[in-house]
């Protein structure tokens, strides 16, 4: 069984995909399977990945069965549940003749493969009733027929590419390595020089003119080497800079579902990546280019002076290498699950800062910081794993090198002895054999570098690859297109609409939606916690496309809209509205590079936030920390309305925006949002009485249904769904 590693921290359903597809002949790209496995921030479902083999061709059978039925019965390689919070393939078992007992063959894609008696496969599969829960699949003849998407390859070539910009600099940095290599070149004559013409003659002279020769040397070398710091220094930076930036452009550019599945450690991790790219252009490929250079210069001067000498060191070197090589397959596995545990690492980090209150609220410490305990602790043992490789190659690295310098010194001392060459070329050759070994182990070096800046690239690679929310051929909308119209039907029509979040067999979240939501008119959306409100909401923002049926915009197929420009003209309000860090004024106006102080000042007004900016002592210019630290749920709010207002858009969409507000500042603000409302289209989601009382229609989700609709005065006469979710405030406000 071939071990394929899991990218991403929930990455190990699909990674199992992968690696039975791979068993059977095919290699699909995990990013493939992932897709279309529905995975979400929580990680995937056995159905998600049962669905995704299916689609390349698997047919699949999901059981909970016992050991033995899984011994005598079981099909191999299949995937298990492993420790009920992850996906490992059991690839082989075998039955011990002397005491009867199975051994287990495991592929795990965060750790590797492993190998466990009876005893420690049962206590990670089994569950209390002592049953596990295994898929099995099958190849059917679709598999065999299905084509794999190539993996793009990041050859050493798309790396250099990165260099392009930067030529001038980088030719600077030619300049000096080849002064830097002449310099070098010079030094084994010098120390010939020294002992044959200086010290066997025993001339003063001679000897104080060769080491005056060396100092001038040596300080040129620093001279060289401080320029060339400083030119790696602002490649390097730029580099940085500029693959961050890409990064970063893309991402913004992805639609929400892709942050579904992601975590804070894994985009922290690949962003840290860059830092092994850009040592590998700037240092490892230049430094490693010139080593080359340096060493097939020395390797002609040694051959003037033995090619005996010249052919061991060849052999000897060639088999360093080699063995050198031989460990990078294993090194690529070990990076990914260090990656995984970094990331791992970072996002525990991150909640116990972001989650300290509720940590201290509800004695959450100890349990959080064992957690954190838990995962140095699997970092470790891969840092452990990673030292032995390193050190094993590097132990027999270092015993073949050194085998090579003893063998030279012995050849190059037996010719001085049998008189073929001079004590001072013998100087001479051992000064030029040190010369070479660094640009051996500087060749090393740069394998391991590309190896670490290919990872890298495939890892950033897997986000730039991903579809973009805008595309080519998308609809702009004119102000025609959005400017309210007497006598003329305009709005948002839902026909037939139906959404899932987990694939073709998961249960339907909305179901059947037909609704008209008319221009210029105010409608309410209400209905229990979880009956799909929000999920609504979301598909009319274009957050989630619909599984089945179609949403219009006008005459305007809402699928067919530049998502950019369809939020351009939306103000919106969401539960888990964010507020940055920065200034109040820039929280409001978060669109604009010049801020409209009219336009300002009414968002202001409308919201009712003038007092509480009055109070501050530095009033809108007044910073406040990411997510709203140092401001109150209502204060937070009252911002993310009056940002909605500041935009005057043409489409309102609010989601509970004012759930933490008292009574005195709700009515307020309801009142100055009236006339806002006038002419615009909007959606309220709300479980409040006064919010939805007045809007032209008041539409009733239940488990994802349309139930009711109409009036709240009509609503409240039918006596049903309506009825029993506002009675409690009827009964309040009588």
């Amino acid at each position: 069984m071939k071990l394929i590693p899991q990218h991403d921290q929930m990455d190990c359903g699909p990674a199992c995909i992968a690696m039975i597809s791979a068993y059977f002949g095919k290699k699909h790209r995990i990013d493939y399977i992932r897709n279309i496995s529905y995975l979400k921030r929580d990680g995937v479902s056995l159905r998600g990945i049962s669905e995704a083999a299916e689609k390349i061709g698997f047919s699949t059978h999901a059981s909970m069965l016992d050991l033995t039925t899984l011994d005598i019965e079981g099909t191999l390689p299949c995937v298990l549940h492993w420790n009920q919070n992850h996906f490992v393939v059991l690839y082989n078992h075998k039955k011990n003749i002397l005491t009867g007992k199975y051994k287990y063959k495991i592929a795990d894609p965060s750790h590797g493969l492993i190998s466990l008696n009876e005893e420690e496969f049962k206590s990670r599969w089994l569950t209390e009733n002592d049953k596990g829960v295994a898929l099995f699949l099958h190849p059917t003849e679709e598999f065999y027929k299905k084509e794999v998407l190539k993996k793009k390859r990041i050859d050493f070539k798309f790396l250099l590419g990165f260099l392009k910009p930067y030529k001038k600099e980088v030719f600077q940095l030619f300049l000096g390595l080849m002064a830097g290599s002449l310099f070098t070149l010079i030094f084994p004559f010098l120390t010939q020089s020294l002992i044959d013409k200086g010290v066997e003659s025993k001339s003063l002279s001679i000897v104080f003119i060769i080491l005056l020769a060396q100092v001038f040397l040596f300080l040129g070398s620093i001279v060289i080497e401080i320029v060339r710091n400083w030119i790696m220094l602002y490649i390097g930076t730029r580099i940085n800079i500029t693959i961050i930036s890409d990064f970063f452009k893309k991402i913004l550019k992805l639609p929400i579902n892709f942050f579904d599945s992601k975590l804070i450690g894994d985009f922290n991790q690949r962003i840290q990546d860059h830092e092994r790219i850009e040592e590998f252009l700037t240092s490892q490929s230049l430094v490693t280019l010139f080593s080359i250079i340096n060493f097939s210069i020395f390797f002609f001067v040694l051959l003037y002076y033995d090619y005996k000498i010249v052919i061991a060191y060849s052999i000897l070197t060639l088999v360093a290498v080699l063995w050198s090589i031989y460990f990078l397959k294993k090194r690529r596995i070990l990076d990914y699950y260090r990656f995984q545990r970094r990331s791992e690492n970072q996002e525990s980090i991150y909640e116990m800062i972001n989650g300290i209150q509720e940590i201290k609220l509800n004695s959450f410490e100890d349990f959080k910081r064992k957690e954190w305990e838990t995962i140095q602790v699997k970092l470790f043992g891969v840092n452990l794993r990673a030292l032995k490789l390193d050190q094993f190659q590097l132990m027999g690295f270092n015993f073949i090198n050194q085998l090579k310098n003893i063998l030279v010194t012995f050849i190059a001392a037996r010719e001085v002895i049998f008189g073929n060459i001079t004590l001072g070329s013998m100087l001479a050759i051992a000064y030029i054999i040190g010369q070479m070994n660094s640009p051996v182990n500087q060749l090393i070096s740069f394998f391991r570098s590309l190896q670490d800046a290919r990872l890298s690239m495939e890892r950033l690679s897997e986000v730039q690859d991903q579809e973009e929310e805008e595309k080519e051929g998308q609809i702009i909308l004119s102000e025609k297109d959005l400017t309210y119209q007497n006598g003329v039907e305009k709005g948002i029509r839902l026909n037939e609409l139906d959404y899932q979040y987990e694939g073709p067999k998961s249960p339907f979240v909305l179901k059947n939606i037909n609704l008209f939501i008319p221009e210029g008119k105010t409608t309410a959306i209400v209905g229990a916690s979880g009956s799909g409100k929000t999920t609504l909401m979301k598909i009319l923002l274009k957050f989630y496309n619909p599984v089945n049926g179609s949403a219009y915009v006008n005459q305007h197929d809402l699928k067919n809209i530049s998502p950019k420009n369809w939020r351009e003209n939306c103000g919106v309000v969401m539960q888990e509205g964010y507020i940055f860090s920065g200034t109040i004024e820039r929280n409001i106006a978060t669109g604009d590079d010049e801020i409209d102080e009219e336009r300002l000042q009414f968002a202001i007004k409308t919201a009712n936030i003038e007092e509480f900016i009055s109070g501050l002592p530095q009033k809108l210019k007044t910073k406040i920390g990411a997510s709203g630290n140092g401001i109150s749920g209502g204060q937070k709010q009252r911002i993310l309305i009056a940002r909605s207002v500041y935009k005057n858009p043409h489409y309102i969409f609010f989601d509970e925006a004012t759930s933490a507000l008292d009574a005195e500042n709700e009515k307020i603000i309801h009142n100055n949002l009236q006339a806002f409302f006038k002419n615009k289209t909007v959606v309220i989601i709300a479980h409040r009485l006064s919010t939805v009382k007045n809007a032209d229609q008041i539409v009733v989700l239940k488990s994802g249904k349309i139930v009711e609709q109409g009036t709240h005065t009509d609503l409240v006469n039918n006596k049903s769904n309506y009825y029993n979710l506002v009675k409690n405030q009827l009964e309040l406000g009588s």
